[in-house]
This record gives structure tokens, sequence and C-alpha cells, in this order.
């Protein structure tokens, strides 16, 4: 094969894309932030670390960790702070903790967070989440309709708490 045919370069990757920033506003809560200081910290320690090394023939990590850092900056640049102790807790808001009873009587309780910070399985969901959308502004004693895929689910909201 002719080499004209073949891209040589200095062995560097162009920047790889960004990752997706949500259109959505980026509040977050004190928990949220600090992570968020936290994860960018330890990418930029990753980072250095991956530049200190001696054979630097795969950039692919260090390509990675740059795109992970410009992502966090973003998030970091736009986030705004919605701090739940300051709330009052008469009617389900962001950063607040809601506890809800299903049609069996069974508890679940969730916190409505940054989208950073959402976790499921921990019972934190986005703001833009259906429940979510269903809870805010309800009150304790309200029932809230969640359209889920299986179907209709009502929930009667039995606390509100700061976390």
């Amino acid at each position: 094969m002719s080499r004209a045919f073949v891209k040589e370069g200095d062995g560097s990757l162009d920047p790889l894309p960004d990752l997706p920033v949500s259109p959505h506003p980026n509040h977050v809560t004190p928990a949220g932030l600090a992570a968020l200081q936290a994860r960018l910290l330890e990418t930029q320690r990753r980072l250095a670390t991956l530049k200190a090394r001696r054979d630097r023939l795969d950039k692919l990590p260090e390509a990675a960790a740059e795109r992970d850092i410009r992502y966090l900056e973003a998030r970091l640049r736009t986030a705004i702070l919605v701090d739940p102790a300051t709330l009052p807790t008469e009617a389900v808001a962001f950063g607040l903790v809601v506890t809800v009873a299903d049609a069996e009587g069974a508890e679940h309780r969730f916190q409505i967070t940054g989208e950073d910070e959402a976790d499921a399985a921990q019972g934190r969901i986005t703001p833009q989440s259906p429940l979510a959308r269903a809870l805010m502004g309800a009150a304790v004693g309200d029932v809230v309709r969640w359209a889920k895929p299986s179907g209709v689910v009502e929930l009667e909201v039995t606390g509100i708490a700061r976390p």
C-alpha cells in the first residue's frame, strides 16, 4: 500500500467529543455540588498521573479524562445551588425528602436532586422525572398520580422533610 493513503500523526488524539450536557436548569443540592467538585479534583489528579506515565503510547485515557474535566467544569459553571435546609416543608420541592404510600400501604422515600446526583437505587430522582413532576408542589395528605409505562399509580404523600 502506498504511504500516501496512511494518516501519520504525532501520536496524539483529537479531543474526544464532549459529553452531552442537559438542557435543563442545573439545580444542585449542597451534597451534589460537593460531589461534582470532588469528581473534578479526582479527574484532574487522574489526568496528571496519566500524563506523568513513562509509556504514553495510549493517549485515549488522557483524552477521556480531558473530556470528563470539560463536562464537570461546565456542570459546575452552570450549577444553581438550592439548600434544602432553607426550604419550608409544607410542599414537595427540590432537595426535600418525600415519603409516599402506595395503594398497598408500602412506604417509599424519594429525594428530588440534581441530575448529576440522581440515583434511583438510593431514591434520588431528577426534577424532570415523571415521579418528581407528579410530586412537586404536593402537600402531606395529597394523592398524586404517577404515570408509569405499566399504568397510573396513585401515591399518598405521608411526609416531607429536609435531608
